[in-house]
């Protein structure tokens, strides 16, 4: 119920005409405050589709962003070089990430621990390589490629139409969130979660933990490949950043942040690491010193955040909560001290 309430607010944001002053330039509804609360919900729904590897079944993969690279690129080239409509380069790019993840997976997941992590590495480096070359001037180099909006639906061109791209940034988050939490709901999500506890037990059952993991691979990476097409369509283009393992270890920052391997965990730590990101990004040229950094202010504070909540973001409430029983507690016990001592003077 509070997740549907969530959503619907969530929904109906772009019709407020309010103002937040310190977090957001503009009203909540105005182009610049809605493409950024867009890639903030992209980047939850990333988070949470790489939860799914890390948080879920345990794998730690160097190589998510090659799927959504995969997704970003693909969709741009078939658009823009190609001329197919939207709708079906979507179909064809996200099947497509699908395949190379279930073809890649199939190899990286024959070894496990730090020789699964280095082989994601050493395919999402080639990637990006293969993106940074340009072959056959398809991808644009290191200067990237913008999408061409002659192939889009003209309800997502333009800044005025800016709020249908934060519904479709919002429906992405919402479809991650529906598959990873019917995973877990299932048997399947119990067995991801024994897998990651104990691989062993699970084989010791009778079950094929390579098929598990392979499947959780697959859905994690055609997650991530749609999520790189709606990324493509708010930011108006793909680059090379996207391939790149920064990208991943960005992704594992998020999950870690809000509380790997939690139900909203990663979905949080996403959010608030790209918004963080956007805005200082945005304010570094003003701020004195390594403060102008985003990557330095970025790193202190995932710091900060391991240090004094190393269960993420989302396990701050399950430690606040005795403290403010006990703090609720003694107020109440003073109290009836306090009175029972002035009934004795009087």
């Amino acid at each position: 119920m509070k997740a549907f309430l969530v959503l619907l607010v969530a929904a109906v944001l772009p019709y407020g005409a309010f103002s937040i002053p310190g977090v957001f330039d503009g009203p909540v509804n105005s182009p610049g405050t809605l493409q950024l609360l867009a890639v903030c919900l992209v980047f939850g729904g990333l988070a949470l589709s790489y939860d799914l590897l890390f948080g879920r079944a345990g794998l730690l993969s160097f190589g998510h962003a090659l799927y959504i690279a995969a997704g970003a690129y693909g969709v741009d080239i078939l658009v823009s070089h190609y001329g197919w409509p939207l709708w079906g380069a979507t179909l064809a790019a996200v099947l497509a990430a699908g395949l190379l993840a279930a073809l890649l997976g199939s190899v990286a997941l024959r070894t496990s621990g730090i020789a699964f992590s280095m082989v994601t590495l050493a395919f999402a480096q080639v990637g990006h390589i293969v993106v940074n070359r340009d072959p056959g001037g398809l991808t644009g180099g290191e200067e990237g490629l913008p999408l061409v909006t002659a192939g889009l639906p003209g309800a997502l061109v333009g800044v005025v139409n800016t709020v249908n791209l934060y519904w479709l940034a919002l429906a992405f988050l919402t479809v991650v969130v529906l598959v990873v939490h019917t995973i877990d709901r299932a048997p399947l999500g119990r067995t991801l979660t024994g897998l990651r506890d104990d691989e062993r037990r699970i084989a010791v059952l009778g079950i094929n933990p390579y098929v598990l993991k392979l499947l959780a691979f697959v859905v994690a990476g055609t997650l991530a490949a749609l999520g790189g097409v709606v990324y493509a369509l708010v930011v108006g283009g793909v680059s090379p950043h996207i391939a790149s393992s920064e990208l991943t270890l960005s992704l594992i920052v998020m999950a870690v942040l809000g509380g790997a391997g939690t139900k909203w965990g990663a979905v949080i730590g996403g959010i608030l690491y790209a918004y963080l990101d956007q805005r200082l990004a945005r304010l570094g040229g003003s701020l004195p010193g390594p403060l102008g950094e985003p990557l330095f202010v970025l790193g202190t504070l995932f710091v900060l955040a391991v240090y004094f909540a190393p269960g993420g973001v989302t396990a701050l409430g399950g430690r606040l909560a005795p403290a403010h029983r006990t703090f609720l507690k003694n107020v109440r016990t003073s109290s009836t001290s306090g009175a029972g001592a002035s009934m004795a003077r009087k």
